[in-house]
């Protein structure tokens, strides 16, 4: 059954900072407009400033929709699921600011030693109304580990972006923001002012991190798991022949035997 908060109370907050990730869904104004719906997952980026204020780090990606969208109307929702122990869906309903990298603002959330690769916003949202709902249909999921391609990419990028240069790196981070953030799918302004900065990106990313080894996919390991059996099935067959042919052999010589005499 639904619940509604005025504001997050103390539990949902040590909730939340035990989930590995979260949804930010919004949407232009116009009915023709592309409603958006990202989900993200890097490990402490998303934090609880008070029970009405939270705010979570943008990091680069191809498209720029939610920084749109909130410049736009400010309207914004954050999902939280439960994919472990009892069930919950949690909904922040809230609006939306956008800190642009490089900005006063931005560094008083973000230092160099907390930002993370690509970072290009603080996204901070002042929620008017949380919602808790069962969750029941959600499947139970084992965590893993966070994924690190995103950061590996943007700090390759961000690489390129010396502090001798003063031009703009083409393969740098701010080249990239300016090709591919500028503008969401319907034409909003998105990017303002981070790919023009003058600061340049530092981060907190350990290159000599171990990369996280993936599993082979449920079909695979079926497939595997499938080929193992036949592979015993074979061997149990081939040592019951061996084993019963020299009988039955015997027995086939005893019967010609017989029937010749007869």
């Amino acid at each position: 059954m639904a619940k509604y908060y005025d504001e997050l109370p103390e539990f949902l907050i040590e909730w939340i900072k035990k989930q590995h990730m979260f949804w930010v869904a919004s949407a232009p104004l116009s009915p023709d407009g592309h409603v958006n719906l990202s989900p993200k997952g890097t490990a402490d980026s998303f934090h609880v400033m008070n029970s009405r204020q939270v705010w979570y780090q943008d990091l680069s990606g191809s498209g720029v929709e939610t920084i749109s969208h909130i410049r736009e109307n400010g309207r914004v929702t954050i999902l939280f699921s439960a994919f472990e122990g009892p069930p919950r869906i949690l909904r922040l309903f809230g609006t939306g600011t956008v800190y642009e990298y490089g900005t006063e603002e931005y560094e008083s959330l973000i230092s160099p030693e907390t930002r993370k690769p690509g970072s290009r916003a603080a996204i901070v949202i002042d929620v008017y109304q949380c919602q808790t709902s069962c969750g029941f249909a959600v499947p139970i999921y084992n965590f893993v580990t966070h994924r690190t391609q995103l950061l590996r990419m943007a700090n390759i990028k961000e690489s390129c972006d010396h502090p001798s240069d003063p031009e703009i790196h083409q393969k740098g981070i701010k080249a990239y923001w300016a090709r591919m953030n500028l503008r969401s799918v319907d034409g909003l302004p998105g990017l303002l002012t981070a790919p023009d900065s003058k600061v340049i990106p530092v981060n907190n990313f350990d290159k000599e991190s171990q990369r996280p080894k993936l599993r082979y996919s449920s079909s695979r390991e079926g497939s595997a798991q499938s080929s193992g059996i036949n592979l015993a099935i074979s061997f149990a067959l081939g040592a019951l022949v061996a084993t019963t042919l020299p009988y039955i052999l015997s027995a086939t010589r005893k019967f010609d035997m017989f029937t010749t005499r007869a």
